[in-house]
């Protein structure tokens, strides 16, 4: 994929992220066990292509829910309880043995998030569920950075709907925001709150050209290659812009 020609600066706010695919590496994780998970209930061959493809449409940022979906596509008979089920156990291991989620890669490092939360607020907005979310933000020994949190568990309606993203904005003006995210959902969530939005697709995720597309189709204001090129585009706040900006509510 090409580097990206629009180098739209911005000075926000507050910055919100989301997780998989943005701020963790989870082709490792989420991913696998999603493969793995469908294999189980079908014995069927499925690749990451395949994956890719179910991660392009709306509606299926929650994995239980597109594991369960793939399932019963592929003639699977099985229901949501017992396919979450499984997934859960592949993700997290179990009698001891090692689950998935071991295989996470964090992929900014402290240095930049320091100096991004030097520049503006940083905040998450994602569709995991709060253990999954606290125990790698602990693990990679970064939940400092973040003043606010919301989870799948904190709203009504999940991705794409924008709630999570105006729980964080708190009343502020969405075009002092930034949502970072790397899908669809992440996308059309940016949308409808009025927020704009800056695409992370890797050059590793298969099709990353046709991704790219998608997402620039969406809005995107930037495409990067990895979060990591985040900073170059984020311009220091001023002292008075700084002082005349309310925090952001704790979690």
């Amino acid at each position: 994929m090409p580097t990206e020609k629009n180098k739209f600066t911005f000075a926000p706010e507050v910055i919100i992220f989301d997780v998989d695919g943005v701020l963790v590496d989870v082709r490792g994780s989420f991913h696998r066990t999603t493969l793995e998970t469908v294999r189980h209930f079908t014995n069927k061959r499925v690749t990451p292509h395949d994956l890719q493809k179910w991660k392009n449409q709306s509606g299926y940022n929650d994995d239980w829910k597109l594991s369960t979906v793939w399932v019963k596509s592929l003639g699977g008979k099985h229901e949501y309880d017992e396919v979450k089920a499984k997934f859960v156990e592949l993700y997290w291991g179990t009698n001891g043995d090692r689950g998935n989620v071991e295989r996470e890669k964090w992929l900014l490092p402290r240095p930049q998030l320091r100096r991004l939360a030097a520049r503006a607020e940083l905040a998450i907005f994602t569709g995991r569920v709060r253990q999954e979310l606290n125990y790698t933000l602990d693990r990679c020994g970064v939940h400092e950075f973040f003043g606010r949190i919301v989870t799948a568990e904190d709203v009504a309606k999940p991705k794409p709907d924008p709630e999570g993203l105006l729980a964080i904005l708190n009343g502020r003006d969405p075009a002092k925001a930034v949502y970072v995210g790397d899908n669809v959902d992440d996308a059309l969530a940016a949308q409808a709150a009025g927020i704009p939005f800056i695409g992370i697709v890797s050059p590793d995720i298969e099709r990353s050209r046709a991704r790219a597309a998608l997402l620039r189709k969406m809005g995107a204001k930037a495409i990067l290659q990895s979060v990591k090129e985040l900073e170059l585009r984020v311009a220091p706040l001023t002292a008075t812009a700084k002082s005349g900006s309310s925090p952001l509510p704790a979690t």
